[in-house]
């Protein structure tokens, strides 16, 4: 008889690949909408009649549809499951992007891009949650974290395929915006074969139902954890519980984190070839899509790191050296090669440390909190990544490329601050045991225990 193992203690097998592949499809296409629009609305501005203001609104667009998507998902996926809006929001996705093809107007695009958003937004908050829980504990992370090579690959090949688009076609900006629907047909298949969440079942009194997909999934000597932590939630799950004595330490981190991140992440790749243009490099698109691939480089590094080194000490590094570079390209006058080298070397530090972004947001908060924590940190990003890709144009013209820099450093220093003072530590420990920063899982009359004693870290 084969010996009785925890389904967070297994090994990795073909299922946990298949669960992030699926998960990775909606970073994939979510990560082309947001790269694809840079360049679409450079070729777009003069036959649409882009000025700064429509350029910077429809450029934040999808990033203001995340926000309502997200934190409007969240709560209805902790409270009815992840997996009817994991199996099929990409159908929706589909169908929006095929209709961006056909706008004549502005403000047809900008209704076109945050519907996108909000379905992203949705997929952002279910899709995370439900990769996470199904994954082992010693691998979460570097698994996870493949989620974030996904989206920087989506983000990354929009450059090329819509510099290729454009290489044929000068106007093809319609066509560019168009074939972000690809990826989510192809994901389709497999995301229908993924059954819900056994963590969700389990904290919802479907202990049975929870059995049957893990004995089905993965066999039936693998059973689910029955402690205390695993069993217990709180008596009431809604977005106030975020702000609860156990939960608003962990809520605030992640907000910060995830925020100072992404603020000059979007405000600076949507843009890059009018920022390097404006810091007198030539061919700005060509070196757009040098700091894109760099950007792919980076996320790898993340990946091959993000299991080996503590959390807190990747996130709070990798926001100080990120501001160290984007600091020297604001205040050294080099040549058109230092430019490049230290943009590079900034797109590299930032995208290696975006791959803690849907492991440790997914971390910071219990099970039945899960996808409304991570939906309210996706929303609260978003609301800085949208405020700074629409005023980011507006800036350069008014205050000059050197200013707008340096407010992006300014944010990652602050990320960096708030980290290293408060962030928790949540590698190799299992998810019931990361539900707040004190390490406690709260029961439902109110009450707390402290698990902190029963923690296996499996280095």
């Amino acid at each position: 008889m084969s010996e009785t193992v925890f389904m967070e203690d297994l090994p990795l097998r073909k299922f946990h690949f298949r669960v992030v592949l699926a998960g990775g499809g909606g970073q994939f296409s979510d990560g082309f909408i947001l790269g694809i629009i840079g360049i679409a609305v450079s070729i777009a501005a003069k036959p649409m009649h882009l000025d700064a203001m429509w350029l910077g609104l429809i450029a934040a667009a999808a990033l203001a549809g995340i926000f309502l998507g997200s934190i409007c998902t969240g709560p209805f996926a902790d409270r009815f499951g992840r997996r009817g809006i994991f199996a099929y929001d990409m159908i929706a996705f589909a169908a929006i992007s095929a209709a961006q093809y056909f706008v004549t107007a502005p403000w047809q695009l900008l209704v076109f891009r945050v519907a996108l958003g909000f379905i992203l937004g949705a997929d952002y908050a279910v899709g995370k949650s439900l990769v996470v829980e199904y994954l082992p504990r010693r691998f979460r992370g570097s698994m996870t974290s493949m989620l974030a090579v996904c989206w920087g690959s989506g983000y990354v090949l929009s450059y090329y395929i819509g510099y290729l688009i454009q290489s044929f076609n000068p106007e093809g900006w319609r066509l560019m915006l168009a074939v972000s629907g690809i990826p989510a047909l192809l994901i389709l298949p497999l995301r229908l074969g993924i059954p819900e969440s056994p963590m969700w079942l389990l904290k919802r009194k479907r202990e049975k139902d929870a059995a049957a997909i893990v004995r089905e999934t993965f066999g039936s000597n693998v059973v689910m954890d029955n402690s205390p932590a695993a069993r217990e939630t709180t008596q009431h799950t809604g977005m106030s519980s975020l702000f609860s004595r156990g939960m608003r330490r962990n809520t605030f981190v992640g907000c910060v984190f995830f925020t100072c991140q992404v603020i000059p992440y979007f405000a600076l790749g949507t843009f890059s070839p009018r920022i390097l243009q404006a810091l007198h490099v030539g061919n700005g698109f060509m070196a757009a899509m040098v700091y894109n691939a760099l950007l792919i480089c980076g996320t790898l590094v993340g990946v091959a790191i993000i299991d080996r080194i503590p959390r807190r000490s990747f996130l709070v590094t990798a926001f100080y050296a990120s501001a160290a570079a984007l600091a020297a390209l604001a205040l050294v006058n080099g040549s058109a090669a230092f430019t490049i080298a230290a943009f590079g070397v900034f797109a590299c530090i930032l995208s290696a440390s975006t791959t803690l972004e849907p492991v440790y947001t997914a971390e910071l908060f219990p099970t039945e909190l899960r996808a409304t924590g991570a939906g309210f940190v996706i929303a609260c990003s978003r609301i800085g990544s949208a405020s700074a890709t629409f005023l980011l144009p507006l800036a350069v013209q008014h205050i000059g490329i050197k200013a707008s820099l340096l407010f992006c450093v300014g944010t990652l220093v602050v990320g960096g601050v708030i980290c290293q003072m408060l962030a928790p530590e949540t590698r190799n420990k299992k998810l019931a045991e990361v539900a707040n920063g004190n390490e406690a899982a709260t029961r439902s009359d109110g009450s707390y225990y402290n698990s902190t004693s029963s923690a296996q870290a499996s280095d």
